[in-house]
């Protein structure tokens, strides 16, 4: 994932009623917050072009800089704008903020559907009988892949037997290179495709490597969207034949609106990585909230530190979103196990973690003393049989010159030839791609690859269609290899083919790259909020993208396993269309709440979830636990929040951002831990706090419900009353948290670490369970 890119793009203007000049400038977001009531789009139009004249020399100069008008769901422009500009706008009554459209953001790169069943404790039924029923409703739900476009050819995407495209839907299909009306259906009903920002930072778009239209040249979007929704396909399986079976995503019905914005990194490999910028995304966001999507999948995170709220355009495009009904749901980031790494933390956002599923590709190394060593791959190339191959440890084979801490690393033309032709390899994952450190014993003329896990990554085998043979293997194991290299003089090895294993256990394990808390934003919310597959994940993808995406690999696929919290967050986001589909009058924040509050946080054989280093699990590494969309079904209470409730908590927050000019900040407004949020975070406790809620009900009427709390370690956890009682549906009960440190911890030191709790709203049936994380001042 590329770091923060703050780039600054020089253009020059000519005019004939003004002298020639030039100007720096660069893409600006002006935020206005929200319409003032109903407006002409002509009209928010040409109010925006007056905003941009107050700061241009001329009315010409002032068209010709903006490059998107926000007029759906929220109110305002992105133009090219100098810094002086920019300031002088932000001064402005009417301007919420000012923020830079930067290249920040990146996406976060079958079986797993099935999985997600036995976490619903349906071990057993057959495959049809583990989606939530009503999954046929999801047919007119139409959710809104932001990602890299689509492949649109893939069976994944196919409408036979779907009814017609739902009459409220608003939107087109964009045409382009490769792409054009007769490239939408029944099931992708709109696509789009937004670079504005992206070329103004770049230059014109290198449409060798990227389509200028929604079609997708990467393969991310069409793994994402094939995640969400991708019909029922049966007799698939990834390159080498691995993961063989029936593909489906989540909602098998539901529709895809397709909005590319994110494209490739101009450099030496420019299919590796893809950036979006701000204003792109935001120009997608207003336009599918306009075009009527009902959720909206993001797979796509800042990288870096993320930005404050008002400053963070998905945030941004997200709050008014909510406001209109729609879910957003989107990835938490790859930067884990490391604290407070995770990104997308609006409250407003679903923020997905990411887990294993219960399947492995197991493939045996023979080690010359007679060990045999498990490993994953999903490899098709096979070494030759009847011999063994010498084994060399990357560090022993490195070129002089090579850094002492990458010596083991295989990073490009760091290993000598001569040291390692015909030889298995072992490398270590840590800096540069996977894929590409098979790409570097290829070119030494190694044989095969063994990439080992350092210490940070524990068990936790990510697999990869390498260029030659090869596998991976968990910390310990590469361990055991290097011990065998090390104390023989003459070490050999085989590696054995490799075959599909499932009901591997335990499962799910929380990924070691999956990101994690505490929120560095707002510690007191929670984030992410749950877990759902995302390690070694089979969906479709581009047909112009090679399984590697390397350089010098010609391969085609129609499907790939690959990982990542961009895995896991479709499969939230398909959730989320089930309950739209069975729930269609309830919030955004209800649904959120309905997923987080019937998660669960054992593992499918009734233990706790653990990391891949083998520690256990806890709310900063999975929020509320593991997806289970049919108990989301019914979930009996909801924690419901308004657009009101957002603004308040933002004026709260952090540096107390008002965001939006119709409601300015009250002079005491709530603390944030007090939004009505599934979960609840202490950052700093110091004596007590009392907190409040209010849940709904959305069960039975005459529901009654009691309180069972599980205290983290060393603090109180008291609520108040211990006992709800519902007269009918939609009824709505406050009840009150206090918390507080126990005797013996005051005074006196303690670790400064998070402290993992629970309360349970129970009527018997319905279970509706919230974490309580405390870090004691």
């Amino acid at each position: 994932m590329p770091g923060l890119l703050f780039f600054f793009l020089l253009f020059l203007f000519s005019f004939s009623t003004v002298s020639a000049s030039t100007k720096q400038d660069q893409v600006y977001i002006v935020h206005l917050g929200e319409h003032a009531g109903a407006r002409a789009k002509e009209a928010i139009l040409e109010d925006h072009h007056a905003l941009l004249l107050s700061v241009k020399d001329s009315e010409e100069e002032a068209r010709a800089s903006l490059l998107y008008s926000y007029k759906h769901s929220l109110n305002g422009f992105a133009a090219l704008l100098s810094g002086e500009e920019a300031t002088k706008l932000s001064e402005r009554t009417e301007v919420v903020s000012t923020f830079r459209s930067d290249g920040r953001w990146s996406p976060h790169t079958t079986r797993s559907w099935d999985f997600v069943g036995f976490e619903e404790g349906l071990t057993g039924l057959h495959s049809k009988e583990r989606l939530p029923s009503g999954a046929n409703a999801g047919e007119n739900v139409i959710v809104g892949m932001l990602d890299s476009g689509i492949w649109p050819e893939s069976k994944s995407f196919g409408d036979e037997e779907i009814g017609p495209v739902p009459a409220r839907w608003k939107g087109v299909c964009q045409g382009g290179d490769s792409f054009n009306s007769s490239s939408c259906n029944r099931k992708i009903v709109g696509a789009r495709y937004y670079l504005k920002a992206y070329e103004a930072h770049y230059g014109g778009l290198n449409t060798t490597t990227a389509f200028r239209s929604p079609r997708d040249h990467d393969g991310h979007g069409t793994h994402t969207a094939s995640t969400v929704a991708g019909r029922v396909v049966p007799g698939v399986a990834a390159l080498g034949g691995f993961a063989s079976g029936t593909a489906s995503g989540g909602a098998p019905l539901a529709r895809l609106a397709i909005y590319k914005v994110c494209w490739p990194i101009p450099g030496p490999n420019p299919n590796i990585e893809n950036t979006c910028f701000d204003a792109d995304m935001l120009a997608a966001m207003d336009d599918a909230v306009g075009d009527g999507v009902d959720v909206m999948s993001i797979s796509i995170g800042a990288s870096g530190k993320p930005p404050p709220l008002a400053q963070d355009g998905i945030a941004v495009g997200a709050l008014h979103a909510a406001k209109r009904g729609v879910v957003v749901v989107c990835s938490g980031g790859n930067s884990g196990p490391a604290p407070a790494t995770v990104s997308n933390l609006a409250p407003w956002i679903l923020t997905v973690g990411a887990s294993s599923i219960d399947r492995s590709f197991n493939s045996p190394i023979r080690l010359g003393d007679g060990r045999v060593i498990m490993g994953q791959t999903v490899t098709p190339y096979q070494l030759p049989r009847n011999r063994t191959y010498q084994m060399v440890y990357a560090a022993h084979a490195a070129v002089p010159g090579t850094p002492a801490n990458v010596t083991n690393q295989c990073l490009p033309n760091s290993l000598s030839p001569a040291k390692v032709r015909g030889k298995i390899v072992v490398c270590l994952r840590g800096s540069g791609l996977r894929v590409g450190k098979g790409l570097e014993v290829k070119r030494a003329g190694g044989a095969a690859i063994v990439l080992g896990n350092p210490p940070m990554y524990g068990s936790e085998v990510p697999v990869d269609a390498h260029v030659l043979p090869g596998t991976a293997v968990s910390m310990a194991n590469v361990d055991t290899i290097l011990q065998y290299i090390n104390s023989s003089a003459n070490p050999t090895a085989y590696l054995d083919r490799s075959r599909t294993v499932v009901d591997v256990k335990p499962s799910p394990v929380m990924a070691q790259f999956s990101s994690r808390g505490p929120n560095v934003l707002e510690p007191s919310i929670l984030k992410p909020d749950v877990t759902a597959p995302g390690l070694n994940i089979l969906a479709a993808w581009s047909e112009a993208s090679s399984p590697t995406k390397l350089d010098g690999d010609n391969r085609v696929v129609k499907y790939n396993i690959i990982s990542g919290t961009s895995m896991s967050c479709p499969h939230v986001s398909a959730t989320a269309v089930l309950l739209k589909a069975a729930h269609p009058d309830w919030s955004a924040a209800a649904i959120r709440s309905a997923i987080m509050t019937t998660a669960t946080t054992k593992n499918a054989e009734g233990g706790p979830i653990m990391n891949g280093d083998g520690t256990v699990g806890g709310p900063m590494d999975y929020g509320a636990g593991h997806i289970r969309p049919k108990h989301a079904l019914d979930p009996g209470l909801v924690y419901d929040a308004s657009f009101q409730d957002y603004l308040l908590f933002a004026c709260s927050s952090g540096g107390g951002e008002q965001l939006d000019r119709s409601f300015p900040c009250p002079a005491s407004p709530p603390r944030p831990y007090d939004l009505n949020y599934p979960s609840l975070a202490i950052h700093g406790l110091n004596g007590s706090i009392t907190v409040r809620r209010t849940v709904t009900n959305v069960g039975q009427r005459d529901a009654h419900y009691t309180v069972a709390v599980v205290e983290p370690s060393g603090v109180s956890v008291k609520v108040s009353p211990t006992s709800l009682s519902f007269a009918h549906t939609g009824e709505k009960k406050t009840f009150t948290i206090k918390i507080e440190a126990k005797a013996g911890r005051k005074g006196r030191r303690v670790n400064r670490k998070y402290l993992a709790g629970s309360y349970t709203w129970s009527d018997g049936f319905h279970a509706v369970s919230s974490p309580v994380v405390v870090l004691v001042a």
